[in-house]
């Protein structure tokens, strides 16, 4: 294995770009791998998606072991678990399948956790996991239809785990989290600040692959030039985007609520919503400046459910798409991204910088739509009129300059 390859395995597609782009950005050659044979390119982050987030726990376990274990065959020398930064879905067993599959190279291995990513108002202090300053049970994400978060505390939504206050050199954190982690496998970190994430990432640097990061993106993007040499540049995005094609899969409020702020501030734009089940007659489209496609009124629950109005969403997506011909296009929503990009044929995404924080911008590789720009964005963070600002930023880049935020 190489220290210069890094494996990314994340519970959601949207997540997994969220993360790499932060190894863009620091200048590793990154890719999002939407196929089971990740690129071999030296200095390189690789990101893996699972789908383990609504999975129990059990079956979240076995999907993140064998993503590590895909990994590990690649090359990969470290090892970052992205989970959701509300901590929604199957946290418990993606660590410890990840852990299951990393020990078989680094028996001493545990798990250091940490969801906090400042910069999006989520932050963790004295072990609660706060969204703009409220218990993360007490906000939307305790409210998912499909993965509430029913606690605050990290150490109640991960049993066994063992809390580490922040505080103190990198060197001192990292002894109590070695400390810590041979007493209960998995560790929980204070941080309220990116100062505290830089500390933490320093100290996970100094313990080496036995210390295995978990979090959302702010931690990845304090680890991604500690883990590298500090000498590469950044790959320059490649020219702007007129057209674009929004695909709504969310069904978060704030998704819901960024969708109506985009009608409402292009009136222009068409709109098409995905039947129920997969359609078989394209819809008009012609070519125009904005085109959002949303996916079907939910009208039942359920995993088969919820892989019905993916498919049918990613069908009605790619008719459009054909017809439209869009410069870009900007997915909102895990579980729908990855089927679109599936149902586009892409092998992989080449993410090379970001829109926005927590937008990640990158090419498609493979499929009718290669080269073809994509971003991608989570469902439940941001304000009303982020999507507005992504769709600005895409039509102003210049094949010279990332639009970082």
């Amino acid at each position: 294995m190489s220290q210069d390859t890094v494996g990314v395995v994340a519970d959601d597609l949207t997540g997994a770009g969220d993360c790499v782009v932060q190894f863009a950005r620091a200048g590793w050659r990154s890719h999002l791998v939407l196929g089971t044979r990740p690129p071999a390119d030296e200095r390189t982050a690789v990101a893996v998606v699972t789908d383990a987030r609504p999975l129990d726990d059990d079956a979240a376990a076995r999907a993140t072991a064998g993503a590590v274990r895909g990994l590990m065959s690649a090359g990969a020398g470290r090892l970052y678990v992205k989970i959701d930064s509300t901590m929604r879905g199957s946290v418990t067993g993606q660590v410890a399948g990840a852990l299951t599959a990393w020990r078989a190279q680094h028996p001493a291995a545990f798990a250091v956790v940490c969801p906090s990513y400042p910069a999006l108002g989520r932050t963790v202090r004295e072990g609660v996991l706060l969204v703009d300053g409220t218990p993360v049970a007490g906000t939307a994400a305790g409210r998912d239809p499909v993965t509430p978060v029913r606690e605050s505390d990290l150490t109640r939504l991960l049993p066994g785990a063992v809390r580490v206050p922040s505080g103190g050199d990198a060197k001192d954190l990292a002894v109590r989290l070695a400390d810590a982690g041979r007493d209960g496998g998995t560790v929980v970190v204070d941080a309220t600040e990116d100062a505290d994430l830089g500390a933490l990432a320093e100290a996970v640097a100094l313990l080496g692959p036995v210390a295995v990061p978990v979090g959302s993106a702010g931690l990845a993007a304090a680890l991604a030039p500690r883990w590298g040499d500090g000498t590469a540049a950044p790959e320059p995005p490649r020219t702007g985007a007129e057209r674009v094609l929004v695909v709504l899969s969310s069904l978060h409020e704030v998704s819901l609520r960024q969708a109506d702020e985009l009608v409402r501030a292009e009136p222009g734009t068409q709109v098409h919503t995905a039947d129920a089940e997969p359609r078989t007659a394209a819809p008009e489209v012609g070519r125009p400046r904005t085109v959002l496609v949303r996916t079907p009124e939910p009208t039942g629950t359920g995993r088969e459910h919820a892989a019905r109005a993916a498919d049918a969403l990613a069908e009605l997506t790619a008719a459009v798409a054909t017809s439209s011909r869009p410069d870009a296009l900007v997915l909102m929503g895990g579980d729908g991204a990855r089927a679109v990009l599936a149902r586009l044929g892409a092998r992989s995404v080449r993410v090379v910088g970001s829109v926005a924080e927590g937008v990640p911008l990158g090419h498609i590789e493979g499929g009718p739509l290669d080269g073809t720009a994509v971003v991608t964005k989570a469902g439940g963070f941001g304000t009303a009129r982020t999507v507005v600002d992504v769709l600005e930023n895409l039509r102003s880049y210049s094949s010279h300059q990332e639009v970082n935020p």
